[in-house]
């Protein structure tokens, strides 16, 4: 078939490649060149929104390595969030370190408190691992909160926007394409880092970790590697998110940050990329969406007060519907769309018995 069915695929690098068919190249095509020019159209609300949606790609791809791809169950992630944007910030404020230095010292935190919380991992499975995990959320943010009120910042930490000789990152249309580039970066580094020796070593892990050392995977190298890789690039995250809002305060990390990451690998479908991406602009827009039909509607200022419950109701009433009715997510949604299209006009029925 001359558009490149993903049925029939007759080499190895026709298999391997990042984007094998003509439909996958037209949308992504289209969709680079929507992202380009979204500025010039959007609102500051909008382009705001589109720059939040960027930085929860990048810690979406840090879950959904350790959760997805991994079976490692992580409750800590608003912890480690947390951590990386404290890094940068305490630099800057305490020793008025460069940009540069700042944004590297937090994914060399981010890599270390993976280490550590990864060597528990050897030993612990499921529900155990998730509380070691939860344990250094709250170790981490007792941690800063004693920082931050020990050390006089009532309220928090102000972060100066980066900058880089002469030039300052600041403006909405800056920030837009300086953070769409970290988010296609990390979706670049994430596409082949699961293609490698440690993706596909970590998948075994996940489908069977027992099966796996059997065949020759070094189960805890990979399961430490796992942690490390993915704590990293969280923490990366995190001081994205630090410099952007130009402000860090304890309070901004809750545990339902954790719950919005969990839900979206969930609903975008743990163990693909593409799913972390469509999970983060589903569950980010999902809170601006709810307030938009709120206002829209007759609804009586008494219950206005009520949003942030429906807004943690959905989160949890969608993770339960993807889990029992589409448990892939989105992106199986958007597997089906593409294959229909790649074999238009021919339709295959399900033999009868």
């Amino acid at each position: 078939m001359s558009r490149g069915s993903p049925y029939l695929k007759t080499s190895y690098p026709r298999d391997s490649a990042l984007a094998g068919t003509a439909f996958l190249r037209t949308w992504l095509a289209v969709f680079g060149a929507a992202a380009l020019a979204f500025p010039l159209v959007a609102t500051p609300l909008l382009i705001d929104l589109a720059c939040r949606t960027a930085i929860a790609v990048v810690g979406a791809h840090a879950l959904n390595l350790l959760t997805g791809y991994t079976g490692l169950v992580s409750l800590g992630h608003a912890g480690l969030i947390a951590a990386g944007a404290f890094t940068s910030a305490i630099l800057v404020e305490e020793l008025k370190a460069p940009f540069g230095v700042a944004f590297g010292s937090s994914i060399v935190v981010g890599a270390l408190l993976g280490l550590v919380v990864g060597i528990p991992s050897l030993r612990l499975k499921g529900l155990y691992l998730a509380l070691s995990t939860l344990a250094l959320h709250f170790v981490i943010l007792y941690l800063v909160g004693e920082y931050q009120s020990g050390r006089g910042f009532a309220t928090g930490l102000l972060v100066p926007r980066p900058a880089v000789g002469p030039f300052t990152l600041s403006g909405a249309t800056a920030w837009y394409y300086a953070l769409l580039g970290a988010a296609a970066l990390t979706t670049l580094f994430c596409l082949n880092l699961v293609r490698t020796r440690p993706g596909r070593a970590w998948m075994a892990i996940r489908d069977r970790d027992i099966a796996a050392a059997t065949t020759g995977v070094n189960v805890t190298y990979y399961k430490l590697l796992a942690f490390v890789v993915s704590s990293a690039l969280t923490a990366f995250c995190g001081s994205l998110w630090a410099y952007y809002n130009g402000f860090v305060s304890v309070e901004a990390f809750s545990f339902f940050m954790t719950i919005e990451y969990i839900a979206m690998i969930i609903i975008g479908g743990m163990g693909s990329i593409l799913g972390s991406i469509l999970g983060a602009f589903f569950v980010t827009v999902l809170p601006y969406a709810v307030d938009a039909a709120i206002n829209a509607l007759p609804v009586p200022a008494r219950l206005q007060t009520h949003l942030f419950a429906v807004k943690f109701g959905a989160f949890g009433l969608l993770m339960a519907l993807f889990l029992v009715l589409e448990p892939r997510g989105l992106v199986r949604i958007w597997s089906r769309v593409k294959t229909y299209f790649d074999l238009w006009p021919f339709r295959y029925h399900p033999l009868k018995g």
